[in-house]
């Protein structure tokens, strides 16, 4: 069994996500076991503090390095050889090939940004920094839910079937997308179905589908 730890602020989202659906699935038939950890309980003042001002000033409050290190310290004891990650925008880009790896991998320590940042120190005690793009957020939860629903995804047994997990965009070509898919009816508002998927000559419809894979739409 895969353990993933999550070290983080309001955990309520987190709490929330992996008590439905896939992921809850993926705990209950024993193929990950999600490890919820709250910073605040490694403050070391009476208020559980974890952030403070930033040496040479600058705007915001960023996360003090001694409750980081003691909260992955804390983890480590469940899980002594699990890789540490922080989740960044300075991280390298979060994709399938890197779902794939961490999936085959061992257990995961999770780390997010609040505030402002966090004590750059904290790197030394990090195994791999990754980013899920280049935008801003308000929530560090969203981007440790996106790699941990990537990556259990992929564990076995979680999807069901042996090819669920291959299958969709991204999988057999990391830089490409998915073909067009069309379902009932064949005609809606005078938009039809491209004729060649009601063609019945697989060899046709298996060419236009490897034609059409990795398109993005045009802008309307």
């Amino acid at each position: 069994m895969k353990t993933i730890s999550v070290i983080g602020l309001f955990l309520e989202p987190f709490e929330a996500y992996l008590k439905t659906s896939m992921m809850a699935k993926a705990e209950t038939i024993g193929a990950v076991s999600f490890n919820l950890i709250d910073l605040r309980d490694f403050g070391r003042d009476p208020h559980r503090k974890v952030d403070d001002t930033p040496y040479g000033g600058g705007e915001g409050m960023i996360l003090m390095v001694e409750p980081l290190v003691l909260a992955i310290e804390s983890a480590k004891q469940k899980t002594p050889d699990a890789e540490v990650v922080l989740l960044t925008p300075k991280g390298q880009s979060f994709n399938q090939a890197t779902a794939g790896q961490l999936a085959g991998g061992g257990d995961l320590i999770l780390l997010g940004g609040y505030y402002s940042g966090y004590d750059e120190r904290i790197t030394d005690w990090v195994d791999q920094s990754l980013s899920i793009g280049d935008y801003v957020l308000t929530s560090a939860a969203l981007p440790a839910l996106v790699l941990i629903d990537s990556v259990v995804r992929l564990l076995p047994g979680v999807l069901g079937g042996p090819t669920n997990a291959t299958g969709g965009s991204f999988v057999a070509d990391p830089a490409g997308l998915e073909h067009p898919q069309y379902t009932k009816p064949a005609e809606f508002r005078g938009r039809a179905v491209p004729p060649i998927l009601t063609s019945g000559n697989h060899q046709e419809i298996s060419a236009w589908r490897q034609q059409q894979a990795g398109r993005r739409p045009e802008a309307s």
